[in-house]
């Protein structure tokens, strides 16, 4: 079951660790890097990812999810964080095929089942800092990305203030703030999901979420 109202955008931030830009080999953003997933991309904690026939290189990506919980715009730095809701585990699932080859990222990253979401929505309460998470992938028992929020080139409150300046946010709206190092796409030999994997996503705090993989 989605353990959150299925919001009316989903806001995703490209290459906002420093360790996943290092790993590429790539400078790090002087902005953040805005791209969206749709909302077909939501399930729940236990949902199976499904690969569609024509994907070959599925990946996962660990993100801090963070939902919106009142209206905002111009927000600043300083009083963003007073917009959210809460925090959830995010599994940025992404087609780097359809990506690649696309060389926009919305096809690949948006198929049916690939954003799961939970186990829950914390409190913003229970988080007295989202810059100080430990978040970790785990694929079949072995981790693939272990790092921290601490990581991010632009925080929580600085991503809220960026995408307020041109996108109302509305209650119920879900970010997913980046991945740090470890995905797939970047690993020598490159790993990617196939059917019969587990993936499962931990952050501090927030609890675990898993997700077994399956083909169409």
């Amino acid at each position: 079951m989605l353990p959150i109202e299925r919001p009316t955008k989903i806001v995703c931030i490209g290459l906002n660790y420093r360790d996943h830009a290092e790993e590429q080999g790539v400078p790090l953003p002087d902005a953040p890097l805005l791209f969206a997933k749709w909302q077909n991309a939501l399930i729940g904690p236990g949902e199976p990812i499904v690969i569609p026939e024509i994907v070959t290189k599925c990946d996962y990506e660990a993100e801090l999810g963070v939902v919106i919980g009142s209206q905002v715009r111009g927000a600043s730095a300083e009083n963003a964080l007073e917009a959210v809701a809460g925090y959830i585990c995010v599994n940025d699932v992404s087609a780097r095929d359809l990506q690649f080859g696309d060389g926009q990222w919305t096809r690949g990253k948006s198929p049916d089942t690939f954003c799961p979401v939970g186990p829950r929505l914390v409190p913003r309460d229970e988080i007295p800092d989202p810059q100080k998470l430990a978040i970790r992938a785990v694929l079949n028992g072995e981790t693939m990305q272990e790092s921290s929020t601490s990581n991010m080139v632009f925080g929580v409150a600085d991503l809220i203030a960026y995408i307020t300046r041109t996108v109302t946010l509305e209650p119920g709206d879900l970010i997913a703030t980046g991945t740090p190092a470890g995905v797939g796409a970047f690993r020598e030999p490159p790993v990617f999901m196939k059917a019969g994997d587990e993936i499962t996503i931990e952050i501090e705090g927030l609890g675990t979420l898993s997700n077994p993989v399956t083909t169409a």
